[in-house]
């Protein structure tokens, strides 16, 4: 599995060759800094750690302290695992960018997590319509949940039953977007459509 670490820059739109306006993402993708190279005779399985964006060093703990220096790098802020990384072997130091691993045209995945809404109710957080447009609410509150259980049987709330609760602030992945450019002079890569995370927020590009 390919992948690289980057960075969430924000939305853009670019014009296609039919003259239709798309929206994208610009994400600053790398460089990388190879951490450690796992094999299956050492560990178990294959895998290349990777190592994005800078930390200050009294902020990381001495055991991280000597795993970047063996890789002849500074601290770095998040670590990465991609497993069975084929693009060519790589070793401890190696930096790595993005036109080594993606192409204008791929169809790739993009983990992050999404922005946190705070605890919400029914309406925002699962879409209940409400009053007027049918399923869920009560007749004289639009926003309220409603019924919540049965009977006397089962006596109880059932486990999964959608009501009010803390709303986002969750990883997720998005799968089969589309690379629209790749501008390896300024470590960009511009995806069509959005993906989870705020302007920022690092995400994990894969193929």
């Amino acid at each position: 599995m390919n992948g690289i670490i980057g960075k969430k820059i924000g939305m853009t739109s670019v014009f296609t060759e039919a003259g239709k306006n798309v929206a994208c993402t610009i994400v600053e993708a790398g460089p990388c800094v190879v951490t450690q190279v796992k094999t299956e005779d050492s560990d178990g399985y294959s895998a290349v750690q990777m190592g994005f964006g800078e930390r200050k060093e009294k902020n990381v703990s001495q055991a991280m302290v000597g795993h970047f220096s063996k890789a002849n790098t500074s601290a770095k802020s998040k670590v990465i695992e991609f497993r069975d990384f084929d693009v060519v072997e790589k070793a401890i130091g190696d930096v790595i960018t993005i036109d080594e691993v993606f192409n204008e045209g791929d169809i790739i995945n993009v983990i992050g997590v999404s922005k946190g809404k705070g605890f919400q109710g029914v309406v925002k957080r699962h879409g209940f319509r409400g009053v007027n447009d049918a399923t869920h609410g009560q007749h004289n509150r639009q926003r309220a949940p409603g019924s919540i259980g049965a009977a006397s049987y089962p006596a109880k709330v059932m486990k999964g039953m959608r009501m009010a609760g803390q709303t986002g602030n969750k990883r997720v992945k998005l799968t089969n977007l589309q690379v629209i450019k790749v501008l390896p002079e300024k470590n960009l890569v511009v995806i069509k459509g959005a993906i989870p995370g705020h302007k920022g927020a690092v995400v994990v590009l894969e193929k």
